[in-house]
């Protein structure tokens, strides 16, 4: 009850500041983050929850199911083929380059073994548009760069997936079957895939038709059905919330758009009470465990120099303005999905998982401080300078 209170409480308190903080630095995410840290169990030891804890560990799954199948439904595969150039590069080559800059500073500062590296690279590679909410979603904001930051971030979580699972399935102390990860990887896909298009065709037959009122909850069925045949087939449930995300998007843009309001509220929800207990986690592990220079060295890199030159990188030869090449390079937040990454790290049966999950923590953490604070000033950054010319194209 104490959580529900906290959640409920901060969740009151985010509503009635939320036009506020579209116009300034305050960030909702911010504020569930800091009520976390401070009931957590390193300084009020309000919210008795732990890394452990099957209420944490479910909420994450649930979470990150929801989030992923909404992230999957941001842009169908036609859309996605009409303004591929940005996106692609930053998704191809750029994603790519984070995680492995991101995994030399892993093992050179913080001294993690390789494998365990990579893991962390993995985990802090995709981004979040919730914590650069301003960038994305402000029409005087170029186009182009709105589109390369949304679709980037909407599609980062669910390639990145597969390789977190993998890393942790070989930093982990049992045997690696790797037939039986990629079978569960596969099968995920499949369904995910399969059960939204069936189900979508059906509906396109004569005997059936969702109505205004219940449209909105189409979708919603869709992704509870996925998540109950995962949890009965053993497929990977989170690659089939994307896939099955990504299905609907493309195959009915309108099914997609009546749920589009809902689904990002109910996904918002989870991810807000996620973030407060994340907040609570970090409490407790920063103040019991320690944290060392070479976690904040490490995670200061990861946002001024692994993101910066990654995109760098993969967006040479563009025509992006260098305001606009800036923006992108600084709006590399890890967010959400990284989160519920680092905490499915910290159950791999590994001697290194706490260390992860700290080291992660620590750069997830300071990431939703200074994007989610530094949006804003960045939008009128652009409009001080003009960077758009004409329309928006």
């Amino acid at each position: 009850m104490e959580l529900l209170l906290a959640f409920s409480v901060t969740l009151l308190v985010a509503v009635l500041i939320s036009e506020l903080a579209n116009r300034t630095v305050i960030s909702t995410a911010f504020l569930f983050l800091a009520v976390g840290f401070v009931l957590g169990g390193g300084v009020l030891d309000l919210l008795p929850e732990r890394a452990g804890d099957p209420l944490v560990e479910q909420l994450a799954e649930l979470a990150l199911f929801a989030v992923l199948f909404t992230d999957g439904m941001r842009v169908g595969l036609r859309e996605l083929h009409q303004a591929w150039e940005l996106p692609g590069r930053a998704l191809l080559l750029g994603l790519p380059a984070v995680l492995v800059i991101t995994a030399l500073f892993a093992h050179w500062i913080t001294g993690l073994p390789w494998a365990e590296s990579f893991l962390v690279g993995a985990i802090l590679s995709p981004t979040d548009p919730v914590f650069a909410a301003a960038i994305v979603g402000h029409r005087e904001v170029p186009h182009r760069l709105r589109h390369l930051l949304n679709v980037e971030s909407g599609l980062n979580d669910g390639l990145a997936l597969p390789v977190v699972l993998v890393l942790i399935a070989v930093v982990g102390d049992d045997p690696v079957h790797a037939t039986s990860i990629g079978l569960e990887l596969i099968l995920g896909v499949a369904v995910g895939i399969a059960i939204p298009w069936i189900i979508i065709r059906l509906e396109e037959t004569r005997y059936f038709e969702a109505s205004s009122q219940y449209a909105p909850l189409h979708a919603f069925a869709l992704g509870l059905v996925l998540l109950s045949v995962t949890s009965l087939t053993h497929a990977n449930a989170f690659l089939a919330a994307f896939a099955g995300g990504v299905t609907v998007a493309t195959v009915s843009p309108a099914v997609k758009d009546a749920f589009h309001r809902f689904g990002e509220l109910v996904a918002e929800l989870f991810k807000l009470a996620s973030i407060l207990l994340f907040g609570a986690l970090l409490s407790t592990q920063v103040v019991f465990q320690g944290v060392g220079w070479e976690a904040y060295a490490f995670a200061v890199l990861l946002i001024v120099v692994a993101r910066p030159l990654s995109i760098l990188l993969s967006l040479l030869g563009t025509d992006l303005d260098w305001r606009e090449w800036a923006v992108a390079a600084w709006f590399g937040p890890k967010g959400f999905a990284s989160l519920i990454y680092a905490l499915l790290a910290f159950h791999a049966a590994s001697a290194y998982a706490g260390r992860i999950f700290l080291v992660s923590a620590i750069a997830i953490g300071l990431s939703i401080v200074v994007h989610s604070s530094t949006d804003v000033l960045a939008v009128r950054w652009l409009r001080r300078h003009h960077v758009e010319r004409g329309p928006e194209a």
